[in-house]
């Protein structure tokens, strides 16, 4: 398999290391945890110095013997060396039943730079306060990025072609290996029937999957959709799917805390306040949804806007849905006290439909950038004072960030 570097979350582990925390790296199932694991550890050794790696595969069967917390233990200890700087690695950790014992135990000694990825359904973001009693930060990875797509495929050069593709097929990099679209969509689909059927039916002992099943397939189905807990319900109901809201909103969460999903609440311009009654769910990757659902009810502008959250939360944003009076702003973009609201289309080669998808944009009369992004196949312009950017090669070109100016 091809492999590729990801310099912005290598970044982002050089800019920890040598600090106290524990280092978690957490995301879905396949996004790459433990290949960024090891590309950081081949820089440190680049970089030179009395460093001592000590470094643990659970998936390798050389390290079975110490699926044992008190093992685990000894064998760190025993590796360490007191003469260099001690760097101490775990990959899928949570194949040792306890390990946060060890892991909280070696913490506490102030020796090793300690660095942890596991599967998602039991390194949780939600449980991380839970097992780990000294400090630590997650570092989240997401699948593949088009830019990052366009890296792996460089010897392809048409960026519009290569857009297609990439909307089909997603960021899970392993399905990249495979030949046919048959092949990939059956990559895709097994990542994700492990994560429904093994990692959160095992974790929260779930009895009705059949429930998870459609729950999550309704999700897929109504990404970029405003929706509730409460009309979920609703709706399952009225397809004699017997629930109800509190075993609907449990099962989102647990759907979002394996990372398959990202909820993204809404923002009241006008009102300058945040609104809990609804809000958006956002699938992890393009390609799961195809996988799973094929062309089914296929609406592109909701792929596109799925999309482009995803890439504004790989950039660092916070990020909301916006709500202005009765109409609906797709995102604003937050940091601080500055905001920058966001349209996403598909086609608006027309005319009417340029003006009718700038119109709520143009209804804002603060001062803050207004952007619409769309299949223009074009470079960036302007239209009554509103940057447009074509989706591709904004997701294509870090550089073409949105800024305050």
């Amino acid at each position: 398999m091809k492999l590729i570097s990801r310099p912005d979350y290598l970044a982002r582990l050089k800019d920890l290391q040598d600090t106290p925390d524990i280092k978690i790296i957490t995301g879905v199932r396949r996004c790459g945890k433990s290949m960024l694991m090891k590309e950081y550890i081949a820089d440190l050794k680049v970089q030179g110095g009395d460093k001592n790696i000590i470094y643990i595969d659970f998936m390798d069967l050389k390290f079975e013997g110490l699926k044992e917390y008190h093992a685990l233990y000894s064998y760190i200890e025993n590796a360490y060396q007191e003469s260099k700087a001690n760097y101490l690695f775990i990959d899928e950790v949570q194949l040792c039943p306890q390990f946060e014992l060890a892991v909280n135990s070696l913490h506490g000694e102030q020796k090793y730079d300690i660095y942890l990825t596991g599967s998602n359904a039991f390194l949780l973001s939600a449980d991380l306060a839970t097992l780990f009693t000294g400090r630590y930060i997650e570092i989240h990875v997401l699948p593949f990025s088009f830019a990052e797509y366009c890296r792996y495929f460089n010897e392809k050069t048409d960026v519009d072609a290569l857009f297609d593709e990439y909307v089909m097929s997603g960021g899970l990099s392993g399905s990249y290996v495979y030949r046919t679209e048959f092949a990939k969509s059956a990559y895709i689909r097994e990542v994700y029937q492990t994560i429904m059927h093994r990692d959160l039916r095992q974790k929260y002992n779930i009895s009705d999957v059949a429930l998870l099943d459609m729950l999550s397939e309704f999700l897929l189905d109504n990404i970029s959709n405003l929706t509730s807990v409460n009309k979920i319900a609703d709706t399952l109901t009225s397809n004699r799917i017997a629930t109800n809201h509190v075993t609907v909103g449990k099962y989102i969460k647990y759907l979002s805390d394996a990372f398959l999903f990202y909820k993204v609440n809404r923002y009241d311009i006008k009102g300058k306040r945040y609104l809990e009654s609804s809000a958006k769910y956002y699938t992890v990757d393009s390609g799961i949804r195809f996988a799973v659902l094929g062309s089914r009810n296929l609406d592109y502008g909701r792929v596109y806007e799925n999309m482009v959250c995803l890439e504004l939360l790989r950039r660092g944003y916070e990020v909301y849905v916006g709500k202005l009076y009765n109409k609906e702003i797709d995102f604003v973009v937050k940091q601080g006290d500055k905001l920058i609201y966001i349209q996403v289309s598909d086609d608006i080669s027309r005319a009417s439909t340029l003006a009718r998808e700038c119109e709520n944009l143009l209804k804002i009369k603060d001062g803050f950038p207004k952007i619409l992004i769309a299949r223009t196949k074009h470079n960036v312009y302007t239209y009554e004072g509103i940057k447009i950017y074509d989706l591709a090669r904004w997701l294509k070109n870090n550089e073409q960030e949105i800024t305050y100016n």
